[in-house]
């Protein structure tokens, strides 16, 4: 009996804390991230994504949300979820028509993450925004990579309610950094995937020096 009495405790105990990792009103300050972080989780994510490996995105993703997000731990894995979901979702689309199929994961996705947000936003039009990212870096003939350029600077407008002009910078790096992965196709070696990173810090770097100087302006 007494083994019982505490099996049963573990449980509850098990069990109210994952209603606090789950309901707890938490909030974090997404202006503060370690841009060295995110920058080497993007390039890792990138080659999860290319290289067809949901499942490792998918732990990369949650350790991204807790790390740099403030996501608690079982909140971490339903946003990763949903934000995988919608990258292979699209990535296996064809046609425009496939590509819409990511959305509502996608909406899921700002969602989670807006119930964290010190700031919150615009969860539908940040979704949309960034499923046009996604459709516009597919569709090469029909954009240009200054499109891709206009379209991130917006999306992170309405994340960070901060002019999209004042993203010129960060959105050239990173577009500078995808376009290298783009350019080395199936034949990209270690070292590129180095080089990506390396970038990938960079841009994030320009971020973070442009959500500072917001502070120090509002």
């Amino acid at each position: 009996m007494h083994k019982r009495k505490i099996i049963t405790l573990v449980f509850l105990l098990v069990f109210v804390g994952l209603l606090i990792d789950l309901l707890a009103p938490i909030k974090h300050d997404f202006k503060q991230f370690d841009p060295v972080r995110v920058g080497t989780s993007e390039a890792a994510m990138w080659r999860s994504y290319y290289e067809r490996k949901p499942l490792q995105l998918f732990f990369q993703l949650s350790t991204l949300m807790r790390t740099q997000f403030g996501a608690p731990f079982a909140r971490s894995f339903i946003i990763a979820y949903h934000a995988a979901r919608a990258a292979f979702i699209f990535k296996d689309g064809l046609a425009k028509k496939d590509y819409e199929k990511a959305l509502p994961p996608l909406i899921l996705y700002f969602e989670k993450l807006n119930h964290l947000a010190k700031d919150t936003f615009d969860v539908h039009k940040i979704a949309r925004q960034e499923l046009q990212w996604w459709i516009i870096r597919r569709d090469v003939l029909s954009y240009t990579a200054e499109d891709w350029k206009i379209i991130l600077a917006m999306t992170f407008e309405t994340m960070y309610h901060i002019p999209a002009n004042r993203f010129g910078t960060f959105a050239d790096q990173r577009v500078r950094a995808m376009l290298y992965r783009d350019s080395k196709g199936n034949a990209i070696l270690e070292e590129d995937w180095v080089e990506i990173e390396k970038r990938c810090i960079g841009a994030w770097t320009s971020c973070q020096q442009i959500l500072r100087s917001s502070l120090r302006q509002g």
